[in-house]
């Protein structure tokens, strides 16, 4: 059943969200895909034999929230570093590809551009490998980058701070984030502190375990756990991505909220949690209530599962889902 809450048509938030001025700042990473069929196990050892019939690149990691913004024609920027290697320029060009401002992507000497590399046959992954540093980044660079957010965020509608512990984030980074009203987070637990005083985090349910100790096996265990981040972060919504479960929704104000999954068929869950919080950031940015931009983000989720690997929803993706849903 549909919530009351969403719109007869949801084209007027999504024509509305149009041209918002967002700031991406994180980890980004390259997904490199190797594509092919096994028809034999190699004779050097127990491993099938892929014979490759096509590579490529995309956006991995908060490249793919950028992505995903873009998708439903919003104004991105992007902030964040990678290698002085190859891959650097791969990231540029596909970020430039998007339409996205990549002024704010910073090189670095010390570490590699993050690349995840997978082997996928039959639409089936083999192995993957990673090629990244984790390590916290130098303080020159930190510097650099937040320079450039205080400069940014403060002329922006929102900023999603997207986190995936590649050593990025630090405090000076979502201080300088804050000089926009709206802020938004997808961090890893190692890294929740951090996070203190944004407008929202959305974690997924196995990271609000980790982060308050809390094993969450029914609502109100749930509803423990969400209460606990919004203690400790002083953040003013905390929403948890439950998976074929749905999301949860805690405020600061006592509100609460659950909506089931929409999804009608799970290909891949890969970065379902970047297009949660790229359209829960935008239609916020466009002057929806929480509630609204959860379902609307719900529904987006919905609809990026049904496909293989990283992907993003359309406008009218979204909207033919929630049709299919009132119907």
């Amino acid at each position: 059943m549909i919530p009351a809450l969403l719109p007869v048509d949801a084209h007027a938030l999504f024509a509305r969200a149009r041209g918002r001025k967002v700031l991406v700042v994180g980890d980004v990473m390259i997904d490199e895909w190797i594509w092919g069929t096994v028809t034999r196990i190699s004779p050097e050892a127990p491993v099938p034999v892929v014979a490759v019939n096509d590579h490529s690149f995309t956006l991995g990691g908060a490249g793919n929230v950028a992505n995903n913004l873009r998708a439903l024609d919003a104004a991105v920027t992007f902030s964040g570093t990678v290698g002085n290697d190859a891959f650097a320029e791969h990231v540029r060009a596909l970020l430039r590809d998007e339409g996205v401002d990549d002024a704010g992507v910073f090189s670095l000497d010390d570490r590699p551009t993050t690349r995840k590399t997978r082997i996928v046959a039959h639409n089936q992954q083999v192995v993957r490998s990673d090629w990244e540093s984790v390590a916290p980044i130098q303080s020159s660079a930190r510097a650099r980058v937040a320079e450039f957010v205080r400069e940014r965020a403060a002329t922006c509608d929102a900023v999603i701070l997207s986190d995936y512990a590649k050593g990025l984030f630090s405090r000076d980074i979502v201080d300088a984030a804050l000089t926009c009203p709206l802020v938004l987070a997808d961090p890893k637990p190692q890294n929740i502190d951090v996070f203190a005083g944004v407008t929202c985090v959305a974690p997924n349910v196995q990271e609000t375990a980790a982060i308050t100790g809390v094993t969450i096996a029914d609502d109100a265990s749930l509803e423990t756990a969400g209460r606990l981040l919004l203690e400790r972060l002083r953040c003013r919504y905390v929403l948890v991505t439950r998976g074929e479960h749905g999301m949860a929704l805690f405020g600061s104000g006592g509100e609460r909220s659950q909506i089931p999954s929409v999804a009608r068929t799970v290909y891949d869950v890969s970065g379902a949690g970047d297009t949660v919080v790229a359209v829960l950031g935008l239609a916020l940015a466009a002057g929806a209530p929480i509630e609204l931009a959860m379902q609307l983000a719900n529904f987006a989720a919905g609809a990026v599962v049904e496909k293989l690997g990283t992907a993003t929803a359309s406008v009218d993706e979204i909207v033919a889902l929630v049709e299919h849903e009132r119907a």
